[in-house]
C-alpha cells in the first residue's frame, strides 16, 4: 500500500501571510497552530484509479516528497497558516468492498422484484383462465370476451396513476420517518380510489351497453348481450379493485411485495376454482366466469387491506384530500396517466378493428392465433418496460408523455390505413409490433443521447466527505 500526503490550497491565497497585512477573502477557514496542522481529509482509493476531490476553490494538489517543502516559520508571530491538507491512501481494499456492495444491492433487488413480478402475472393469469374455460363452451361467448375484457381489465389500467402516486408518496414519507404522514397519504388515496371505483361502477351500470355497442360495431352486434352480462357483473367489483390497487402500492412503497403476492395468489386460485365449477360443471358460461373473477378481486382487496393493517396502519380510515393535495397527486400521476391512456387507446383500437371483422376473427384474435406478430411484439416488451422505467426513475416525464402520445397517433393512423386496405387480422397484429418496437427504440435513443438520464451526471465521480478536526 502506498501513502502520499497532499496539500491543496486555493490559488487566490498564499500559504504564508504576514499578520500585519489585510488578508484576502477565502472560502476556507484558517487555523493558527504551533507546529502541526489538524485539518485532515482521509480518502481511500483502489490501485487502478484515484478518487478525485472537487470543491469550490481548490487548486490541483501538489505532491510532497520532501520533509519541509511547504512549511516555514513566521519570525514575528511564530504561527503557521495552513489552508488544507489531504492524506490520500491507495490500496486495493475498496474494490472488493464495492463489489460486495453491488452484490448486496443485487440480492435486495431480486428479493423485492421476484415477488413483485408475480403481482403482474396474476391479472393476465385470471384472464387466461377465463379464456380457456369459456373457449371450451361457446365461440360467441369467447368472442364476447374481447370487448368485455377491454371494458373491465384494459380500462382499469387508466387508473395506474393511483398506484404510482401511492408508492411514490408513501416511500417519500417513509424516508422522512414520518408515520403519520404515511397514514395521511394512504387515507387520502383510499378516498380517491373509492371515488373512482364508484364512478366506474355507475358508468358500467348506465353506459356499459352503449359503450359496448359503440365499440364492437354493427357486424358484431350479436355478441353484445354476452359481453354486457360479463361487464355488468365485473363492474360490481370496481371499488374493491381500485382500493386494492392503493393498498397494494402502499405495501410496495414499504418494500413489502410478499403481502400483495399472497393476496393475489389466493385470488387467482379462487378464480380458477370458480371458473371450473361455475362454467364447466354448473353451466353458467360467461356469467359464471364474471362472478368468479369479481369474487376473487374482492377477496384480493380485502386481504391487501388486512396486510396493511398488520403493519400498524389503518386501511379503513378514509379522509377527503384538500385541493392542494389532489393537485400534488395528479401532478405526480399525470405523465403516467398519459402513458397508460395511450396504451389503452391503442390496444382498444386493435380490438375494435378485430371485432369489426366478425365472430370468427374475434375468436381467433382472443386466442392469439396470429402467432408470429404476437411473439415479435412480446419479445420487445420486457426491455421496453425496463427502458421506460429507467426514464421514469430519472424523472424524464415530459419525454415519456410526448413519445407515448406520438406512438399512439402514428400507430392509430397506421392501423386505420391497414384496416382500410383490407389486410385483416394479421395487419392489426403487425401494427402492434410496430407500436411496441417504436416505444423501444425511442426510449433507447433517449437514454443513450447526450442529454439523457444516463449522461445527466458524471457517475464516475466519487463522493468524498471532509472530516474536519477542531
Amino acid at each position: 500500500m502506498q501513502s502520499r500526503i497532499l496539500i491543496a490550497r486555493p490559488p487566490c491565497t498564499h500559504l504564508f501571510q504576514n499578520h500585519t497585512h489585510q488578508r484576502p477573502l477565502s472560502l476556507f477557514p484558517r487555523f493558527k497552530i504551533s507546529l502541526f496542522p489538524s485539518n485532515l481529509l482521509i480518502t481511500s482509493a483502489p490501485k487502478a484509479r484515484r478518487n478525485c476531490i472537487k470543491t469550490a476553490c481548490i487548486s490541483p494538489a501538489r505532491e510532497l516528497f520532501e520533509k519541509d517543502s511547504e512549511i516555514s516559520d513566521e519570525s514575528d508571530s511564530g504561527t503557521v497558516s495552513v489552508s488544507e491538507q489531504v492524506l490520500e491512501v491507495e490500496g486495493d481494499g475498496a474494490g472488493s468492498g464495492d463489489r460486495q456492495t453491488i452484490w448486496h444491492q443485487m440480492k435486495e433487488i431480486v428479493k423485492f422484484t421476484g415477488p413483485a413480478t408475480g403481482l403482474w402475472i396474476c391479472g393476465p393469469l385470471m384472464s387466461l383462465i377465463d379464456t380457456a374455460v369459456i373457449g371450451q363452451g361457446s365461440s360467441i361467448e369467447l368472442a364476447a370476451l374481447g370487448p368485455a375484457t377491454v371494458m373491465c381489465d384494459s380500462l382499469s389500467y387508466v387508473f395506474m396513476f393511483l398506484s404510482i402516486a401511492t408508492s411514490n408518496m408513501v416511500a417519500t414519507s417513509l424516508a422522512k420517518k414520518d408515520k403519520n404522514e404515511v397514514q395521511h397519504h394512504i387515507s387520502n388515496l383510499l378516498f380517491v380510489g373509492l371515488t373512482c371505483g364508484c364512478l366506474m361502477l355507475l358508468f358500467t351500470k348506465f353506459f356499459g351497453s352503449w359503450a359496448l355497442t359503440a365499440f364492437t360495431g354493427p357486424k358484431s352486434a350479436h355478441v353484445i348481450p354476452a359481453a354486457n352480462t360479463y361487464v355488468q357483473i365485473r363492474g360490481l367489483a370496481w371499488p374493491a379493485v381500485l382500493i386494492g390497487w392503493v393498498t397494494q402500492s402502499a405495501s410496495l412503497g414499504m418494500k413489502d411485495s410478499w403481502g400483495p403476492l399472497k393476496a393475489l395468489a389466493v385470488a387467482s386460485a379462487v378464480n380458477a376454482v370458480g371458473d371450473i365449477v361455475l362454467c364447466s360443471f354448473l353451466g353458467y358460461g360467461i356469467a359464471g366466469a364474471a362472478w368468479a373473477t369479481a369474487a376473487s378481486q374482492v377477496i384480493a382487496g380485502y386481504m391487501m387491506i388486512e396486510s396493511l393493517n398488520k403493519k400498524g396502519y389503518d386501511a379503513f380510515a378514509i379522509s377527503v384530500p384538500s385541493l392542494e393535495e389532489l393537485r400534488t397527486v395528479f401532478g405526480l400521476a399525470a405523465p403516467v396517466f398519459v402513458t397508460m391512456i395511450s396504451k389503452v387507446a391503442f390496444f382498444s383500437l386493435i380490438t375494435y378493428l378485430a371485432t369489426s371483422m366478425g365472430t370468427y376473427s374475434m375468436a381467433a384474435h382472443q386466442m392469439h392465433k396470429v402467432m408470429i406478430p404476437f411473439f415479435l411484439a412480446l419479445a420487445v416488451t420486457p426491455p421496453t418496460l425496463s427502458l421506460e422505467g429507467t426514464l421514469l426513475a430519472g424523472r424524464d416525464l415530459k419525454f415519456i408523455s410526448l413519445s407515448m402520445s406520438g406512438c399512439l397517433c402514428v400507430g392509430a393512423l397506421l392501423l386505420l390505413l391497414i384496416s382500410s386496405r383490407g389486410y385483416g387480422l394479421s395487419g392489426c397484429w403487425f401494427g402492434l409490433v410496430g407500436f411496441q418496437w417504436a416505444r423501444f427504440f425511442l426510449s433507447l435513443q433517449r437514454l443513450l443521447s447526450s442529454n439523457g438520464v444516463l449522461h445527466s451526471d458524471d457517475l464516475s465521480q466519487v463522493k468524498l466527505e471532509k472530516l474536519r478536526a477542531a
